[in-house]
């Protein structure tokens, strides 16, 4: 079994990676700075070393990277970085230290997509700060993979989705007040003509994506692996699935994007504007061949066990017919 550290350890994916982990076997240790809690409880965190480093402290004292080298990990697992001056300090730190590293991005590196299911080897047009720098990161890590042999795997998840946290809603945004809108059969607005896409994945798929990663070692050093559900879903096919869910037929109206954005509220509709402006709908073909990626949920059944979440944590007002 392995040495692992897991950089980011209680958030989204860290809640399903690490007790996965050390229920395998491997010794781990969870770094973080101490200030969350994991979103599921489990007795398997008792087996599981622990370890409070602020990363943005330590690397303003250009000490993040060495730190995690010293604990002498196997495999480091990165799963918040988003800056290349960020990556380039662990990156430097581990070359030669460890026999994996996993950093985590996004599909936002993709930014807009010509043809879908987009592939992992598509060209690339990303935008907004979020976007571009993730997509400078992985472009370095693998450039350190196919010249300097670095060991180094790409897990790019969609919108990640699990209990504890609301999803990313059909309106585009993270409101969990749509869901009451919908479990009310009130009409829910929605832009244009609603054909905009989405692409959820549930957070312990992307923990399986990257153990698959770890488990198929030769076929995943200097890879991207896409890490969302088996598939997308308009934002009309979203809400019409939700409608029926709580037992209405969909109650829908449509708007151009400007006319519907000035009847929502403002920092909503910027963010609906992000989601919709990228439309990701991304391939998973290539974790399935390589890595044996058969992912749990659908993208419909990662969002309503997080629904159910949100009703009973009283966040979404509900009644089922």
């Amino acid at each position: 079994m392995s040495k692992i550290v897991v950089i980011g350890a209680t958030g989204h994916i860290g809640t399903y990676l690490v007790p996965r982990l050390a229920m395998a076997g491997h010794q781990v240790i969870a770094v973080s700075r101490g200030v969350a809690t994991p979103y599921q409880q489990s007795p398997v965190w008792n087996h599981v070393q622990t370890l409070e480093l602020d990363r943005q402290a330590e690397e303003a004292k250009a000490n993040f990277g060495t730190t995690i080298a010293n604990l002498n990990a196997d495999i480091v697992i990165d799963l918040i970085c988003f800056t290349p001056a960020s990556s380039d300090q662990l990156a430097d730190a581990l070359e030669g230290k460890v026999s994996h590293l996993i950093h985590v991005g996004t599909i936002w590196t993709h930014g807009t997509s010509a043809v879908v299911p987009t592939l992992e080897s598509a060209v690339k047009y990303p935008f907004g700060d979020y976007g571009v720098q993730k997509a400078a990161i992985e472009a370095d890590l693998l450039e350190r993979a196919h010249r300097r042999n670095f060991p180094v795997s790409i897990v790019h998840p969609g919108h990640i989705v699990g209990p504890g946290w609301a999803p990313l809603n059909p309106a585009g945004h993270f409101n969990p007040a749509v869901f009451t809108t919908i479990a009310q059969n009130q009409t829910l607005a929605l832009p244009n003509f609603g054909l905009e896409t989405v692409h959820h994945v549930h957070a312990d798929d992307v923990a399986q994506v990257i153990i698959g990663a770890m488990d198929n070692h030769a076929a995943a050093i200097g890879e991207s692996f896409h890490a969302v559900s088996a598939g997308a879903l308009s934002l009309r096919g979203y809400a019409e699935a939700m409608y029926r869910w709580f037992g209405h037929q969909p109650n829908l109206s449509f708007a151009p994007f400007d006319a519907w954005a000035a009847e929502q509220d403002e920092e909503e509709a910027k963010a609906s504007w992000e989601h919709i402006a990228r439309s990701p709908n991304c391939s998973i073909a290539k974790a399935q061949r390589l890595l044996g990626y058969a992912p749990r949920y659908s993208s419909l059944d990662a969002v309503q066990e997080a629904v159910r979440w949100l009703i009973a944590d009283g966040q979404v007002t509900a009644s089922f017919s």
